[in-house]
């Protein structure tokens, strides 16, 4: 799925924040209103789960994790042959 926004140049433009910033922030926003799983934001954020992990953790955010989103994410890193 491809999703088009609509940034106003001035921040669009602004050199310290690149597309990796965006997919970061819209990867946390998604997940901390429990739209994806973790091991889906880290997808989004196109980070290693691990260190998507210690990334939301050093902004402050929460990591709400349960044991179906624990399964879930085991099963993504077992596909993706990281265990």
């Amino acid at each position: 799925m491809k999703i088009a926004l609509n940034i106003p140049d001035e921040i669009a433009q602004d050199p310290t924040f690149s597309r990796a910033n965006w997919l970061r922030e819209i990867a946390i926003a998604l997940f901390e209103q429990e739209q994806v799983t973790l091991g889906g934001a880290s997808q989004i954020a196109d980070m290693h789960l691990m260190e998507f992990q210690k990334y939301v953790g050093n902004c402050g955010g929460c990591i709400h994790y349960d044991v179906q989103e624990f399964d879930e994410d085991m099963k993504n890193l077992w596909s993706r042959g990281w265990l």
